[in-house]
């Protein structure tokens, strides 16, 4: 076999051929290796414009230029649609621009991708819940949430975003059970937290005429955290439903008690209480102990109102004289003297009064602000509508109560200044 091989390739001919096929053969090699690096080098270099564009996208988005930051995150994308992390930095920024649709739609490409990271598809199934959320789909927020929870149940995130919209939903049960995981998971101090929800489930309690579970829900929420104030007037609103004036009286003064700087807002209670208790003395003994224990300009100017109604003029302008020295610029309480003195034919100290008040003319109004994002309801209200967070709105003037009409009989209480919520 060997020999015959052998006389085979001396003929010139076929020697010829065999050259070629060698040639052939490495030419091929050649150009094939040349193949594979051009499409190597095509390859980093798309992936490279990728990165740049990616880098770029990341470098717009920290100064703020929102748009330009979208255009080269989309170039991204376009050339490797691989990279997860370019997707989540799209759904963000459209959810920054308000074009929610969108940033929904990125997520659920993200979720219901194959093989993707259990993390990653966390961490899109959470802001999915946010994109939700500020949409305005609250029930498919929860329902994204809950799913999250499934996964890490004490993620503290997620269980305040769905403790949110609880809230926001007004079911303040679960809101309640939700600030209840919180607080065993971070182990912080939310009793205040929790007071106001169970305020708030009495409040649907009283409602629904529920008054025994209002009641004790009131009581719990005291129990629970002893300065929620708002529990207190409602305990107080349920006892004069009740008709146990007293109790509802001594109720309010609890609440004073708790939460001093808050003690102007039992006033616009006892205002009832004139037309339906034929004893009014409890009212003058409780004005009179928070005048003494609370040195409120306020407090002051409600136990002067009541004494003028009980035609104790002087006594009501002796107590007129305490506010202004604790707050000069309450001109509520400079007109209200004014009044006094002219109804009891005084007319050049009245004369004086009106002069000094109206010096004080260009002070502001009584005011609130959320001390934690600065918001300025027009209004006290228990839990600040921006931020959400409750007991952070407070009194940020000294007590400068709208004009009200003067007392003209027994039957009529101070009534607060506008813009002060009842609770």
């Amino acid at each position: 076999m060997w020999n015959t091989v052998w006389q085979w390739s001396l003929d010139p001919v076929n020697q010829r051929l065999l050259l070629g096929i060698v040639i052939a053969f490495g030419i091929g090699l050649i150009v094939g290796r040349w193949i594979h690096r051009a499409k190597d080098a095509k390859g980093e270099s798309m992936t490279s414009k990728g990165d740049k564009a990616f880098f770029k996208g990341v470098q717009y988005m920290l100064s703020n230029d929102h748009d330009q930051a979208i255009e080269e995150f989309t170039k991204s994308v376009q050339v490797n649609s691989d990279t997860i992390e370019t997707y989540v930095a799209l759904g963000n920024l459209y959810r920054s621009k308000g074009d929610i649709d969108r940033a929904i739609r990125i997520r659920q490409t993200i979720i219901l991708r194959p093989n993707i990271d259990d993390q990653i598809k966390l961490r899109a199934l959470f802001d999915l819940g946010v994109d939700y959320r500020k949409a305005g789909f609250l029930n498919r927020a929860l329902k994204t949430f809950l799913k999250v929870t499934q996964k890490t149940p004490s993620d503290v995130k997620t269980l305040e975003n769905i403790e949110r919209i609880y809230e926001e939903l007004k079911d303040w049960d679960n809101a309640y059970r939700t600030r209840q995981k919180l607080a065993g998971i971070t182990k912080g101090d939310y009793q205040h937290i929790l007071a106001h929800h169970l305020v708030e489930m009495g409040k649907v309690a009283q409602e629904k005429e529920e008054l025994n579970s209002a009641k004790s829900l009131f009581n719990k929420a005291i129990s629970t955290h002893r300065e929620c104030v708002d529990a207190y007037l409602h305990l107080g609103d349920l006892y004069f439903k009740k008709k146990d004036y007293k109790r509802g009286i001594s109720t309010w003064k609890k609440a004073v008690e708790a939460a001093p700087r808050f003690s102007f807002l039992p006033y616009r209670r006892l205002e009832g209480a004139y037309s339906k208790m034929k004893d009014l003395k409890p009212i003058g003994d409780f004005l009179k102990e928070c005048a003494q224990s609370n040195a409120d300009a306020f407090t002051h100017m409600a136990l002067a109102r009541y004494l003028y109604n009980e035609n104790d003029i002087d006594d009501a302008l002796d107590q007129i004289r305490i506010a202004l020295e604790l707050a000069p610029s309450f001109w509520e309480a400079r007109k209200f003297r004014g009044e006094i003195l002219l109804a009891d034919y005084r007319e050049k100290d009245a004369l004086t009064d009106y002069k000094e008040l109206i010096e004080q003319l260009n002070v502001a109004y009584l005011r609130f602000q959320c001390t934690e994002c600065g918001f300025i309801p027009g209004e006290l209200q228990w839990q600040c509508p921006q931020c959400k967070t409750w007991d952070s709105i407070q009194l940020i003037d000294q007590p400068k109560a709208r004009s009200i009409p003067a007392a003209k009989s027994k039957n009529t209480l101070p009534q607060l200044p506008q813009g002060v919520d009842e609770a």
